[in-house]
């Protein structure tokens, strides 16, 4: 029963996770429906999304959306942020953080509906140096969050590399797979030196999601920002429908 709830809904995340981020938001409460306990459900899920992740980044590496400086400035900075994270969530509550987040989604979701051209911030380019920092800054403090909690990480990355960093869609797109890839790594490995991974559960749902980040990504590179806004604004609301439901469980 758990591979059958999980593996069609691990699907259809990776196929969403490719396009806007936010698969999370799909895949994690499956878990959770399939009966698994918190630290499990977040653990088991790390290892399906990371290798789904690591399609959908090679992928955008071949379509040559990925601008080396900001991919390795990322990378590095993310990988720092999620393994504090990690190790975060073994030891505390989240609903510190569940509560800041709903606080700051009405903002990132006023930005989506404000932008209807998320390119537009690309159209003044930031000095080398700040947009570099930017992204750093950017891959540190999100890395953090997807360690802890994960869920939105990617849909998070794309608005704020696109926002304050200023990187046109796909160049933030493949700087977005680099940083996600990173920070799942990060946690990933800590969750299986904890062993809280159901390592069976979580290869065979990462089989379905590899194939939605196959799909996903083949569809962005066809149609591009035009999906993209719509389905930011879909994982946006699923955001904050579980955040609610996190506080009120």
């Amino acid at each position: 029963m758990e591979f059958l709830i999980v593996c069609p809904l691990a699907l259809i995340a990776g196929f969403v996770d490719a396009i806007a981020g936010g698969g999370g938001l799909i895949s994690l409460p499956a878990y959770f429906f399939a009966g698994l306990p918190p630290h499990a459900a977040i653990a088991t899920n790390k290892l399906s999304s990371t290798l789904g992740t690591l399609v959908a980044t090679v992928r955008y590496a071949l379509f040559g959306y990925m601008v080396k400086r900001f991919v390795v400035a990322g990378v590095a900075c993310g990988l720092v942020g999620s393994a504090i994270g990690a190790n975060l969530a073994l030891l505390a509550d989240a609903t510190v953080l569940t509560v800041v987040m709903l606080v700051a989604l009405p903002p990132v979701a006023f930005l989506v509906f404000r932008s209807k051209n998320l390119d537009r911030f690309a159209e003044r380019p930031l000095p080398p140096r700040r947009a570099l920092a930017a992204t750093a800054l950017i891959a540190l403090a999100v890395g953090v969050y997807d360690g802890f909690y994960g869920p939105g990480t990617g849909t998070i990355l794309m608005l704020l590399l696109a926002a304050m960093a200023h990187q046109d869609v796909r160049t933030a797109a493949g700087t977005t797979k680099a940083i996600n890839l990173a920070t799942n790594v990060a946690a990933l490995a800590v969750f299986l030196v904890n062993g809280a991974v159901l390592i069976p559960l979580g290869l065979a749902a990462a089989a379905f999601n590899i194939a939605g980040n196959w799909l996903g990504s083949t569809f962005f590179d066809k149609k591009g920002a035009l999906i993209l806004r719509p389905i930011m604004l879909v994982v946006i609301v699923l955001f904050a429908i579980r955040l609610v439901t996190d506080l009120l469980a």
